[in-house]
């Protein structure tokens, strides 16, 4: 019997987005490491030949890369059953995609690869496992993990910036923690967008490496709740009084909420604007970057300052092909609407976030994301 297939891994973060999904829409799916004969001659070739996961195989053949575009299949196909329809909690849960794909991936790789006395054995052993099945199949793995932990200092998780890093994660562990003490999912007893985004780095890295792991189990158990609820296909929400599985109603977004958004506001603002600074100052000088060429995962580093810090991060295209939703949301508001969207945004730090924008828009053509 044919099955979706989700390729993907325990261990990646973005696999962690598409999974949850799959999980709470019901979907039967069948998980496997792309490292198969299968995968490599007639998946990829699909893919557009991009060796990112998660990448989903659907019983009839069509093969979809990239977890946004995954949820966007099955939320057209499902009546977009996750997706909130009134006007802020539509701009919150794609913020919150935004922020769980992009904006915590510096603590998700400063506590995955700056621990090795924590770390080392189980990244090693998930490494091997996903590496194809061939005599230097270890040398390939350790490869990997080299570039991976190259890839940390990109995100600008540095030696001079770790204890930076690390005070804005507790402080974030606490206000998740103090949100979720209330509410099971971000919009009440439902996930939404937003929690399949932010569950990308609270699971695969976050809340799954031993060393995150064990602070996140001993300093915010209710976002250590949320992450194994986010992993049920029940709403496993029995500790809460209230067992409807709705949004919040009146368009609520709680006050632990924005706390929230205002904490991850202080480096996820300023990262934006120097990434989309970055990438517009790459593109002015892009002559021949004709309307479908690929856009890459980063082409520069911005730099911002912060508590008394420099962080220089890769400067990735994708943050803005994800904030464009936010933005395309917001724009097909009415005025009242949109005057009640920017005060809510203003209160949690994040209104700059309607207006940072690239000078070109980013799309998807053959399962890549592309400039327009």
């Amino acid at each position: 019997m044919t099955r979706t297939i989700l390729y993907g891994s325990p261990l990646s973060l973005y696999t962690g987005r598409a999974r949850s999904y799959l999980i709470k829409a019901g979907i039967d799916y069948h998980e496997q490491i792309q490292n198969s004969e299968h995968y490599l001659r007639n998946v990829l070739p699909k893919a557009g030949n991009r060796q990112g996961i998660p990448t989903l195989e659907t019983e009839e053949g069509e093969v979809i890369r990239d977890g946004a575009a995954i949820i966007d299949h099955y939320e057209a196909i499902g009546g977009h059953t996750f997706s909130p329809v009134t006007p802020k909690q539509r701009i919150v849960t794609r913020l919150f995609d935004v922020i769980g794909c992009e904006g915590l991936l510096r603590p998700a790789m400063h506590y995955r690869w700056n621990f090795d006395a924590e770390n080392l054995d189980f990244l090693t052993y998930h490494f091997n496992t996903m590496a194809p099945r061939t005599e230097d199949a270890a040398e390939k793995a350790e490869r990997l993990m080299n570039n991976m932990r190259n890839a940390a200092m990109a995100f600008g998780a540095v030696p001079d910036t770790f204890e930076l890093v690390e005070s804005l994660y507790m402080e974030l562990l606490a206000s998740l923690n103090e949100h979720f003490s209330n509410y099971p999912y971000l919009l009440g007893n439902r996930p939404c967008i937003g929690d399949f985004g932010m569950i990308a780095p609270l699971y695969a890295h976050l809340g799954r490496d031993p060393k995150p792991l064990s602070l996140m189990q001993a300093h915010a158990i209710r976002l250590f709740r949320w992450v194994e609820r986010m992993n049920r296909p029940e709403p496993d929400i029995g500790e809460f009084g209230n067992h409807q599985e709705s949004y919040l109603p009146g368009d609520e977004i709680p006050a632990s909420l924005t706390a929230v958004m205002r904490q991850i506001a202080v480096d996820f603002v300023p990262e934006t604007i120097a990434a989309a600074k970055c990438i517009n100052e790459w593109l002015s000088q892009q002559e021949d970057l004709a309307p479908g060429s690929t856009a890459e995962r980063g082409v520069g580093f911005g730099s911002f300052e912060l508590r008394g810090s420099t962080i220089n991060a890769l400067a990735q295209p994708y943050r803005f092909y994800l904030l464009q939703r936010v933005q395309d949301e917001f724009e097909a508001l009415n005025s009242d609407e949109q005057t009640d969207v920017t005060s809510m945004l203003t209160d949690a730090g994040m209104q700059q976030m309607l207006t940072t924008k690239l000078d070109r828009r980013i799309g998807r053509q053959n399962n890549l994301e592309v400039w327009l």
